[in-house]
């Protein structure tokens, strides 16, 4: 397989872009009104695009018969979590002060809140199995079932989004869209997966004339 390192470090490069610019514009004081809302938003939207990316991996392998690009799924889901886990920490620090009581009562009262925390949840698992020695414990099989959690969070990381917004959903509708896209085209591919086995089955099966 082809020597990738340097793709690696591109990728892992700029995937703290958004980061540093983010702390270029917090030490220049340039976060706007509301610097919390503003960091709030950003790393929750580049969980969002990350986790998109990650989903984005498949279809592109297959489609472009670049097989090389799957040794980048695992560093874009785990820069998924790592702004997941900034987004969350932004809520649970800068907005609670680690008030878990009130962080409770937000959970119980806002669904979206608790939608958020349903998907940052199970990015957890996906993140601590991400490593070779995981995958080696749980074997291949297992280890396909568990990372699929991946389809259940985007889809709580959209919803989330959707039901945060108050007015302008545009943004979480083309999040929604894109994730349709990716998962339609699984969908897809299974049931095609399927038709042509079928008819292999039956010749199989079918008695010798």
């Amino acid at each position: 397989m082809k020597d990738i390192k340097f793709y690696k470090l591109v990728v892992f490069v700029n995937s703290l872009v958004p980061l540093g610019l983010l702390l270029w514009d917090w030490r220049r004081g340039s976060l706007g009104a509301n610097p919390l809302d503003f960091i709030t938003r950003t790393t929750g939207t580049m969980t969002l695009v990350f986790l998109m990316l990650t989903l984005a991996i498949t279809p592109l392998r297959k489609l472009t018969s670049v097989q090389w690009l799957v040794r980048l799924r695992r560093m874009l889901g785990l820069y998924a979590f790592f702004y997941g886990l900034l987004h969350l920490l932004t809520y649970v620090w800068f907005d609670k002060s680690f008030g878990f009581t009130a962080i409770a009562q937000d959970v119980w009262r806002r669904p979206f809140i608790a939608i958020g925390m349903l998907a940052f949840s199970l990015m957890v698992p996906l993140a601590v199995t991400s490593t070779d020695r995981m995958i080696k414990q749980l074997g291949g099989k297992r280890w396909q079932k568990l990372h699929k959690l991946i389809y259940v969070t985007a889809i709580a990381g959209v919803l989330h989004f959707y039901l945060l917004v108050k007015s302008d959903t545009r943004k979480p509708i083309i999040f929604a869209v894109v994730l349709a896209v990716l998962l339609g085209y699984r969908v897809f591919t299974a049931y095609s997966k399927r038709l042509k086995a079928k008819p292999l089955s039956l010749t199989q099966q079918a008695p010798p004339s």
